[in-house]
């Protein structure tokens, strides 16, 4: 039995030609186009290789793209002050500062500070809490990424039982209520989880989301499991260069498990095209333009 691979990367360019398919009937409706604006602090290589995505990603489904590039040395009271001016500007839909912050600035300080129903990243605590009590907000990319992936694969989730390792606030929590909102008996598990392989055979569906390079052998795997790999983790290749790998120990899980994601090309995909619908929802909402919540 070899697994079938779900594939992220083709499912995450559909999503992004059905968020630009929706953008025209949005600006006949309110006389604008959805806008997205990023901010980041600081010279960080990879976020800005991923902050320059972004505005590439946005700027194809048709909508605003904005990013405000503020020096390594801005202050948390400047950069909250700029978070405020973007709160007020209708033009704006969605909010994004790029983590991480240089170390003087506090990362939640200046999250607190977004408003909720712009923050379309979904680390606010107010959507936190939406998310955790069945209300409408909005839920952080990664984790509403995989759960499309794992509805597009097995259709109705309810009854499954789900194992999420790691227990982050921007993944493994957030995914657990996504679960447990599909009705699946969920277990979240970590790196200091007890016999954490035997509780990873009995999940109909096992998230991995610890960080931790090939952590999950296959023989961790419940046969016939559909597997949602979001580690992304940079090693040596042995050629003198670096690869991707997940956390899963992709070669040996894929002859135990029904389905699963690769490293790279399955969920890491998904994070921006879910960014883009989180945008053009807020888009939607916020002027009071009905759609049709399936399309997206």
């Amino acid at each position: 039995m070899t697994a079938a691979i779900i594939d992220g990367k083709a499912f995450a360019a559909d999503l992004r030609e059905r968020v630009a398919a929706m953008v025209p009937a949005f600006e006949a409706a309110a006389g604008r186009k959805p806008g997205l604006t990023v901010v980041i602090v600081g010279e960080d290589p990879a976020s800005q290789v991923y902050v320059r995505s972004k505005g590439k990603a946005t700027e194809a489904a048709r909508m605003i793209s904005t990013t405000h590039r503020l020096p390594e040395t801005t202050t948390q009271d400047a950069l909250i002050a700029l978070v405020r001016d973007l709160n007020a500007d209708p033009a704006v839909d969605g909010i994004l500062v790029q983590l991480p912050l240089p170390k003087h600035i506090d990362d939640q300080a200046v999250i607190a500070v977004i408003d909720p129903d712009k923050d379309v990243d979904g680390f606010h605590v107010v959507n936190v809490g939406r998310l955790a009590t069945g209300l409408q907000g909005f839920v952080p990319c990664t984790p509403l990424g995989c759960i499309m992936l794992l509805e597009d694969r097995l259709g109705d989730l309810s009854g499954l039982n789900a194992v999420v390792v790691g227990r982050s606030n921007i993944v493994g929590k957030p995914m657990a209520q996504l679960l447990l909102a599909k009705s699946c008996t969920v277990t979240i598990a970590h790196s200091r989880t007890r016999d954490l392989p035997e509780l990873c055979r009995r999940a109909d569906i096992l998230v991995a989301a610890v960080g931790r390079p090939a952590m999950i052998k296959g023989d961790w795997i419940k046969p016939g499991a559909t597997v949602i790999d979001v580690g992304i983790n940079r090693i040596d290749n042995g050629e003198g260069g670096t690869k991707l790998i997940g956390d899963v120990d992709f070669a040996s899980a894929q002859e135990i498990a029904g389905a699963i994601t690769p490293v790279p090309g399955g969920v890491g995909p998904m994070t921006i095209a879910v960014l883009l619908r989180n945008t053009l929802v807020s888009a939607y909402r916020r002027e009071g333009v009905p759609y049709e919540k399936g399309a997206i």
